[in-house]
């Protein structure tokens, strides 16, 4: 399977250009694993092999791409200090590895690219990235809720067609269009419209009658 088609199953759209990029960029072999209960991701490198990246393939969109860029971060370090990485005077979570992630963030941190509730605490997290995400309880609370865990009946919102009806949070909306990371959408009951974050799980129920 090549790389796009891996990571247009499991990224948001907004970002699948510049995590391909990446990939050229760093040259690195990437895996889809198993759920791991002690890490959503991690980095090896045994020369003359490619490094290698595995992410876990339960996870949402945005902390797949969360994940990913961390993981990334790890290779560039590697190939920037590939020989004091052998002489382990490179910490994994380091300065070095730090400034890297934080930069390779920067990218994605826009409106245009992720909806708000998780830009403004992945903004204050990469000032001074953690090891893990779940050091950081805002960071972590905003990626749950776009979680997918026992949720297999479910899709997300942006695989809908317009005008399709489904129900999110017990009630029924039907889909409209897309704005930015959000889709418009008018709740069934109240004609009342509302704005819902694109990867949102729903589940469809029917299509709207013409």
């Amino acid at each position: 399977m090549d790389i796009s088609t891996v990571l247009t199953r499991h990224l948001p759209t907004t970002t699948l250009a510049y995590c391909e990029q990446l990939w050229q960029q760093y040259d690195f072999d990437l895996h889809i694993s198993r759920p791991r209960r002690t890490r959503f991701g991690d980095f090896m490198v045994k020369p003359p092999a490619r490094p290698r990246i595995t992410v876990n393939v339960n996870l949402n969109p945005y902390s797949f791409l969360i994940t990913y860029i961390h993981e990334v971060a790890h290779c560039a370090v590697y190939r920037q200090y590939p020989g004091r990485m052998s002489r382990k005077r490179v910490a994994p979570h380091g300065p070095e590895w730090k400034t890297l992630f934080s930069d390779l963030l920067q990218p994605v941190l826009h409106e245009e690219v992720l909806p708000s509730d998780i830009l403004r605490p992945l903004q204050q997290y990469a000032r001074n990235p953690k090891a893990s995400t779940g050091s950081d309880p805002a960071l972590l609370l905003a990626l749950k809720q776009y979680d997918t865990a026992g949720e297999n009946n479910k899709m997300p919102l942006l695989h809908l067609n317009e005008g399709a009806v489904f129900v999110f949070q017990k009630r029924e909306f039907i889909r409209g269009t897309l704005r930015r990371t959000r889709v418009l959408c008018t709740e069934k009951a109240s004609q009342r419209r509302y704005t819902i974050p694109a990867h949102a799980l729903v589940e469809q129920s029917e299509l709207c009658p013409e």
